[in-house]
Formats: C-alpha cells, sequence, structure tokens
C-alpha cells in the first residue's frame, strides 16, 4: 500500500498537498505571480542578449568586408607602386 503511494501519479498529488500545507493557500499566488514575473523578465534579457549577438555578428561580419577590402586596396597601391617605380 505504502509502495503504491509513490508511483508517479500519486506522487504529483502527493507533492502538491506538501506544497500547500508547508506554504498555505494565501502565500501560493502570490509566489505564482512572483515566478511568473521572474519568467518574464528572465525571457526579455535573453531576447536581449540574443539580438545583441546578432548585431555584433553583423558588425563583425561588416567590419571583417571593409578590413578584406582595405587589404585589397593596399595590394593594389603596392603593385602599382612597384610597376611605376620600376619604369
Amino acid at each position: 500500500m505504502i509502495k503504491d503511494l509513490f508511483d508517479p501519479g500519486h506522487l504529483a498529488v502527493l507533492v502538491i498537498v506538501l506544497v500547500v500545507l508547508f506554504f498555505g493557500w494565501k502565500q501560493l499566488p502570490d509566489m505564482a505571480r512572483s515566478a511568473g514575473r521572474s519568467l518574464r523578465i528572465f525571457k526579455t534579457e535573453v531576447k536581449a542578449l540574443n539580438t545583441d549577438d546578432e548585431a555584433k555578428g553583423k558588425a563583425g561580419e561588416t567590419t571583417a568586408a571593409k578590413s578584406e577590402a582595405d587589404v585589397a586596396t593596399k595590394a593594389e597601391a603596392k603593385a602599382d607602386s612597384a610597376s611605376s617605380s620600376t619604369d
């Protein structure tokens, strides 16, 4: 009989009863509201981190493209100066 008490279905009911007895009916809605607010704040912060990372990635791509263009321009300038000094 006690062995059957800890089956998954019974265990959930047992946990709910213990939580209600431990915290009481009055504190449970406040705790749920607080947990909901915390999760909402957490989700917005995670979204902000993701958008920051995407912005940094795009900025890094444009910086890399600019630096590649600068390297190509410098290489062309060296090639032009080398060919003009040979003449």
